[in-house]
């Protein structure tokens, strides 16, 4: 098994090595745990230098003897065993933001041939240990006093057991074969918690069963499994290695999941773009987060160009006149056993902040980008989106945007069907639910908004009684949209706040969103929100404050440095909202979209809902913008339906009698649609630099719509 963790320790990196520079002096962090002594007392931690290692898990004492491989100070200590229990531990410091970033690093074989069952068992209590050892590091060497916030270990179990609970009522966890089990514990023990092992897992449980269906046709848990190994061992062949951060640009289907999968069997990280990029960003970013190969759909290869220069570059599937490796090729001259198991687990690297800035790296685990190990990720979930195993879940969501890919793993883990179109278009996602008995449809809000915009004559034309969940999520669910939605197809939809640095915050379920339109529902399993104010102070119920999150999905940081807002252990999302007396929350926006208009707060999106709640207005957003008289002032840019005729003042004094004379824009720009990325939000910054109301709607949003490319990246 292989566990990694990191974190950012507020001081300079000789301070941190000075600490930590031999194995003695870092078992001291191990609460009592681990104990460390070197065999020849005195004996600097240089390279040969020998340990006595023992190692007490749930009341059993390991030990082994081990050896020092690397000592380079301030910034490697390696150590690996050659006696006893079969380990090899790394620590690598090095210069971050705000001080050093420590990397602890741990492999362990158990011996026999059910090492395997041995190593998963173990490996709650040794990835908690590994934390634990972070945490005491950290604050040791900052002299912090503050008081942890982590449960307690009869805690921990306690919320343990219910976390399985969840997950054995959605058909996760359920009795098997032997050597099903048996197969399970290698395939984690092979690949770590990423999603070749989710992909490896699935094969031992029902390899027949189909894990996708696109365009292409069906593709089998089996079939993945064998061919993520084959592509795995190619990719290995061109000089992949583990810890390599491989770029992927690809749309929806099986050529995302087996180059995921393959690059995951590596132990590589997988760098998710945008597939609406521009040239220029794809080579920033892949220069950024040392991208040392490129996978990407065949159409993209023009674009790729600039990056491609100096990487290895895999197509996922065949162009003409081009001679660069393609999976298939790749998988054609490789055998699955030919790919030894990599030394760490592979990790997601999701872009994010695309509307509001350069996109940045968050790296996460393919199940939790958690600290601790827990099943909370998942349990947040199921318990709130009533999924189970062996759905069909129709994958409309982009799969390299958060909200996607959790939903990807997600319906790995429930041995589950994907259907996946390369494109959004309304009409065929009616028809493929229809035709495949869909089951749970994965959208962001803007699909759904689509889809009712089809003729009525259109959408009864398609069976859609085997839908039984439709949740949204990736930009905000205007209050109106959710309602028509479950006027026509029933009340099956579930709404989910959150971002990449956050994971979940909040799920709305049907009856939220009836009760209370607009919301963005309640805090999930094992998640902290409050809301507080500039100076940090928290707020009260109904009063509007900064969103800050807490639980175990929280992300260490940027791959390229620097954070999110912190306050008490809650990480800021960047947005403003309110709890209403039912403890449901509501997002009123970005916390730097507010502005001030003659002296009071004016929030753009409640003002966007009203005017969204007009008949004749298909979506509207609002801006602020310069005013002589007050500072500040609204203009909304809105969009009319087809068929409507709408007026300025007819919006206007919309706004002045639902809310406030203060909050309603002095203008109303009328454009054809809204600037908007794959995740459905508004482009804020295009309607901004657009003063003069000379809107246009980018191509990349049209891919989504039926037309052209897609464009998202999640939220800063």
């Amino acid at each position: 098994m292989k566990i990694e963790h990191s974190d950012i320790v507020a001081a300079p990196i000789e301070r941190v090595w000075e600490m930590c520079a031999d194995p003695a002096a870092i078992s001291r962090f191990g609460d009592g745990t681990v104990t460390i002594t070197p065999q020849c007392p005195g004996e600097p931690a240089v390279v040969n230098a020998r340990y006595r290692v023992m190692v007490g898990v749930g009341g059993v004492i390991a030990g082994s003897n081990a050896i020092v491989t690397e000592s380079t100070p301030p910034r490697e200590l390696a150590w690996a065993s050659y006696t006893g229990i079969s380990h090899r531990f790394r620590m690598r410091l090095r210069p971050a933001p705000g001080g050093t970033r420590v990397t602890l690093r741990l492999s362990y074989d158990a011996p026999g041939i059910f090492g395997g069952l041995a190593d998963f068992a173990a490996y709650p209590v040794m990835r908690s240990m590994v934390h634990d050892f972070v945490a005491n590091m950290k604050a040791t060497v900052e002299g912090s006093q503050e008081p942890s916030d982590e449960p307690s270990a009869p805690q921990r179990i306690i919320d343990e057991v219910g976390h399985l609970t969840v997950l054995a009522r959605a058909g996760i966890i359920v009795p098997m074969r032997p050597d099903r089990l048996i197969r399970i514990a290698l395939a984690a023990r092979s690949w770590g918690l990423s999603m070749g092992a989710l992909i490896a897992v699935g094969a031992a449980r029902h390899p027949q069963r189909e894990v996708l269906i696109d365009e292409d046709g069906a593709l089998t848990y089996a079939e993945a499994d064998r061919l993520t190994s084959q592509i795995g061992a190619g990719l290995r062949t061109l000089g992949v290695s583990e810890g390599d951060a491989v770029a992927l640009l690809a749309r929806n289907g099986r050529g995302f999941l087996l180059a995921a999968g393959a690059i995951a069997k590596v132990g590589g990280d997988v760098l998710l773009l945008n597939t609406s990029f521009s040239g220029p960003q794809i080579a920033d970013v892949c220069r950024r987060e040392s991208a040392s190969a490129l996978i990407c759909d065949a159409e993209f290869t023009e674009l790729v160009s600039g990056a491609a220069e100096n990487r290895r570059t895999v197509l996922v599937d065949d162009a003409d006149g081009r001679d660069e490796p393609t999976l298939a090729g790749l998988a054609a001259k490789h055998s699955a056993g030919a790919l030894p198991s990599p030394s760490r687990a592979g990790r997601m690297i999701i872009l994010t902040s695309g509307t509001t800035g350069a996109p940045k790296g968050a790296s996460r685990g393919a199940t939790s980008g958690g600290a601790l190990p827990t099943l909370e990720a998942p349990a947040a979930l199921l318990e709130r989106i009533p999924l189970h195993a062996g759905m069909r879940i129709g994958l409309a969501a982009p799969a390299f945007h958060a909200w996607g890919l959790s939903n990807l793993l997600l319906g790995l883990a429930l041995g589950g069907t994907l259907v996946c179109r390369r494109r959004f278009d309304p009409e065929a996602w009616l028809a493929a639910i229809d035709q495949e008995r869909i089951e749970a449809l994965v959208v962001v809000p803007v699909m759904l908004a689509r889809i009712l915009e089809l003729p009525a004559a259109t959408r009864d034309r398609y069976d859609l009684s085997s839908l039984r969940v439709v949740a949204a999520s990736g930009s905000a669910l205007p209050a109106g949209l959710a309602e028509r939605w479950m006027d026509f197809y029933g009340d099956n939809l579930y709404n989910l706040y959150g971002s990449t640095e956050v994971a979940n915050a909040t799920i709305a379920t049907p009856a939220d969103l009836r009760a209370a339109p607009g919301t963005a529902g309640r805090p999930t399993r094992g998640t902290t929100v409050r809301l507080y104010d500039d100076a940090g102070v928290e707020v009260p119920q109904g009063r509007v404050g900064r969103i800050f999150v807490g639980n175990s999905q929280l992300f260490e940081g940027y791959t390229g440095g620097g954070d999110k807002d912190r306050l008490h252990g809650l990480a800021a999302t960047g947005d403003v909202g309110r709890f209403d007396a039912a403890g449901r929350l509501f997002v009123e926006g970005r916390d730097d979209d507010m502005i001030v208009s003659g002296g009071e707060n004016v929030f753009p999106k409640e003002v966007e809902d009203v005017l969204a709640g007009h008949p004749g207005v298909d979506e509207a957003a609002c801006v602020g913008v310069p005013d002589e008289r007050f500072g500040q002032r609204l203009r909304a840019f809105v969009a009319v339906r087809d068929g409507h005729t709408v007026t300025d003042d007819e919006l206007i004094t919309l706004v002045k009698t639902t809310l406030a004379g203060y909050k309603a824009p002095r203008e109303v720009v009328f454009v054809d649609a809204l600037p908007r990325n794959a995740t459905g939000k508004v482009l804020r910054r295009e309607l901004v630099d657009d003063l003069a109301g000379r809107m246009t709607v980018p191509d990349d949003f049209n891919d989504w719509t039926d037309a052209d490319e897609a464009a998202g990246v999640e939220r800063d």
